[in-house]
């Protein structure tokens, strides 16, 4: 196995500021509406990162003109994107990413030629068939051998009519956001039904709106007889702009998360006052574990004594900060209930699965419910955390190792999958400790 040995911070409170990297989903779905835009965009301060990067590769298969315009910092380029027709053959690697997977499958199918999609091998098992299905009652032909996942092959025609369609994606709010990303290219526009149980990560599907919007496209919304929430994006052309990618706020969580954990106080730079972002929940979820939260002139300012209380809180809508959240709420002085978020297991890996089997392998008392977790404080002690292959298993195995000395976190760079560098980071967070265990 690849260990990473966590830097030990004990009780010696922090007191760094930080850059995070650009967003992975506002930067992803700019790729996608840049490249169903009539004229170019200028993406500044975009993510380069695994996911990022299998965006853009997917896109660039598909005859899309992506060209890195250099800036003051050479580490972070912008991005020029300029749309072109959509043509195959062509063969797009997903790896492992949920953005990739299902955003990409809707823009192919306005392509001409085929276009086959694989990807790692847990991409195979994460669920893919309402975006499937939808394609195909929108006039896709996909070739999927009945099976409705990876690996598939669309044989584009150049267009997709539209028209109405029923989706569950209470699986996933990506299902939901793949379709209203592509709706404005339609001939017809598209008008999609939510016929599932629950949506979740609603501040995602909220993003992708906001963002067609930008982009001059039109959504409308609404609810039908029976409750069941709709939406319809009208026929149009998306025009090309300047793109200002937000740090990835979900991102910050584990840097934010560390001021709790030793105390002391992190402040990221240029958290934004208004956004769609989930992670924008950490101030509040943060806040009620015990944090002092508040702007300051350069960002988002976290305090902490490193006292920490438990919380119970529904994460349904954030629930990719449900790791971080863990990490911290296995080191609080009362219980905690983290409610919501079944759809977790349905992620990188299963998500709840993962975390109570490696905080309890460390000494901890977490119990594993169908939806939820309850996480009891106990004393933890060294050893390994698995990360299986995701990157927010990675982060909360670091923020651990920061309390407990002698942690080891398996596979680190997983971490690159939204975070370039988060060794590094790490590292520069705590580099005003001479103490600190170097990784």
């Amino acid at each position: 196995m690849d260990l990473w040995q966590a830097p030990y911070r004990g009780r010696s409170p922090i007191d760094a500021t930080i850059t995070i990297p650009g967003s992975k989903s506002v930067t992803n779905r700019a790729l996608i509406l840049a490249a169903m835009a009539s004229t170019p965009t200028l993406i500044k301060t975009p993510l380069f990162s695994r996911d990022s990067q299998l965006m853009i590769a997917g896109l660039k298969s598909l005859g899309v003109a992506i060209e890195e315009i250099e800036t003051e910092d050479p580490d972070v380029p912008n991005l020029l994107v300029t749309p072109s027709q959509l043509m195959g053959p062509s063969g797009i690697d997903v790896g492992n990413a949920g953005t990739v997977m299902r955003f990409l499958p809707p823009v192919a199918a306005f392509a001409r030629g085929l276009i086959h999609f694989d990807g790692d091998p847990r991409s195979h098992e994460r669920p893919l068939a309402p975006i499937i299905k939808a394609l195909e009652d929108l006039g896709a032909t996909i070739n999927h051998d009945n099976r409705y996942r990876l690996p598939l092959t669309i044989n584009g025609s150049g267009g997709v009519r539209g028209g109405k369609i029923e989706i569950d994606a209470s699986a996933s709010s990506q299902f939901l956001s793949a379709l209203l990303l592509v709706g404005s290219s339609t001939q017809e526009g598209i008008h999609i039904t939510h016929i599932g149980d629950h949506l979740p990560s609603m501040p995602h599907i909220e993003m992708s709106i906001s963002m067609v919007r930008e982009f001059g496209g039109e959504i409308t919304h609404g609810r039908d007889e029976a409750g069941n929430p709709w939406w319809f994006v009208a026929p149009g052309e998306l025009k090309g702009r300047e793109y200002q990618i937000e740090p990835d706020l979900s991102n910050a969580a584990p840097f934010l998360g560390a001021a709790m954990i030793s105390g002391g106080q992190v402040t990221v730079r240029h958290w934004p006052h208004s956004t769609t972002q989930a992670g924008d929940a950490l101030r509040g979820i943060l806040s009620a574990m015990g944090a002092d939260v508040s702007f300051n002139e350069l960002g988002l300012c976290v305090r902490c004594t490193g006292e920490i209380k438990g919380i119970d809180i529904d994460l349904s809508d954030v629930g990719e900060l449900t790791p971080s959240i863990a990490a911290v709420a296995a080191l609080a002085s009362t219980p905690s209930h983290l409610r919501g978020i079944g759809h977790l297991r349905l992620h990188e890996t299963d998500r709840l699965n993962a975390l109570a089997t490696e905080i309890n392998s460390l000494g901890g008392d977490v119990e594993e419910e169908a939806t939820s977790l309850r996480i009891f404080p106990s004393p933890l002690h060294a050893g390994v955390f698995h990360t299986y292959e995701d990157h927010r298993l990675g982060t909360a195995g670091a923020m651990l190792g920061l309390a407990i000395e002698g942690i080891q976190v398996e596979n680190i760079a997983t971490t690159k999958k939204t975070l370039p560098d988060f060794p590094g980071l790490w590292a520069q967070m705590l580099a005003s400790n001479p103490e600190v265990q170097k990784a």
